[in-house]
């Protein structure tokens, strides 16, 4: 783990994404945060250990979807398949599906395993999986504030977590989509979906895939980003739920630093002010977590 002084920073931006909005600045003590995100290995290991099963590895409660179809109550995960060709941006529904059988073990569904992966990111892990491994390894998970002060590297004003261009010298900082999105990935960055931890340069602090690889959870419920100390308003479970969002009546948790799958033309949340809700129920191919301690 890699130690964050206690300190004040400038959180969010002004010129991105409206949820950014606005920047504020906040304080927070000082942490100890993990240097990478947790690995397969590490989870594999913490699933042996207790014998937990993982939210997408348990069929779905009937009460908790009144009217859904049996087979979508079956074990599943969401698995982001390209299409066969240019089709747009404004449908995700076409790229991602709810496949069973996808979990943390089968990242892109049956036939699929970590073998040869166990450094890289565990993926498919639900807010209550990232809670459980955090609290069996006596931490915690990062509130937002913690994860983006952190992620920043001690450049406050930096529009990357390691200055201001995306690919300085034309050297990829880290593993985004590089192409046309959905449907082809140049592979500029070396890899098409996550990579092992370590594979891009380390900020400020010497962190590793603050940005990238994969979305990481927070504990912070979601709400609006206007500063009310240093609290955003709006920060609880009932509020952080949005009935016309595609999680529905599910609350929310703010998750941060993008994605392999974060493109110039379609999701520009490589950096660290950027943030999205995540349903408490939903696991993806591009979502994991790091844990923190804090002093």
């Amino acid at each position: 783990m890699v130690w964050i002084p206690e300190g004040s920073f400038l959180m969010g931006s002004d010129h991105h994404y409206p949820e950014e909005a606005p920047a504020h600045r906040v304080a927070v003590g000082g942490f100890w945060i993990d240097r990478t995100p947790v690995t397969n290995a590490q989870f594999q290991k913490f699933v042996k250990a207790t014998g937990y099963v993982t939210l997408a590895e348990r069929p779905a409660d009937p009460a908790d979807y009144p009217g859904a179809l049996p087979e979508l109550l079956a074990p599943a995960s969401i698995v982001f398949v390209p299409p066969p060709g240019p089709i747009g941006t404004g449908d995700p529904y076409r790229w991602w599906q709810y496949l069973p059988g996808a979990c943390w073990r089968h990242p892109e569904g049956p036939g699929s395993s970590i073998r040869m992966r166990e450094h890289h990111p565990v993926v498919h892990v639900a807010h209550g999986d990232a809670a459980a491994y955090a609290a069996w390894a006596g931490k915690q998970l990062p509130g937002e504030a913690e994860w983006e002060r952190a992620a920043r590297g001690g450049l406050e004003a930096g529009e990357f977590a390691w200055g201001d261009e995306l690919h300085p010298r034309g050297r990829p900082m880290a593993n985004t989509f590089q192409g046309d999105f959905p449907h082809h990935n140049s592979l500029l960055d070396g890899w098409e979906r996550t990579s092992p931890v370590g594979a891009f340069p380390a900020n400020g602090y010497g962190l590793l895939d603050m940005i990238g690889n994969v979305w990481e959870w927070t504990d912070d419920w979601y709400g609006g980003h206007a500063a009310t100390g240093d609290k955003p308003k709006g920060c609880c479970r009932q509020a952080s739920i949005d009935p016309g969002s595609q999680h529905g009546n599910q609350p929310r948790k703010v998750v941060k630093g993008g994605s392999f799958l974060c493109a110039p033309s379609y999701c520009r949340r490589y950096r660290p002010a950027a943030r999205m809700a995540q349903g408490i129920d939903t696991s993806t191919c591009h979502m994991g977590f790091r844990c923190i301690v804090r002093g």
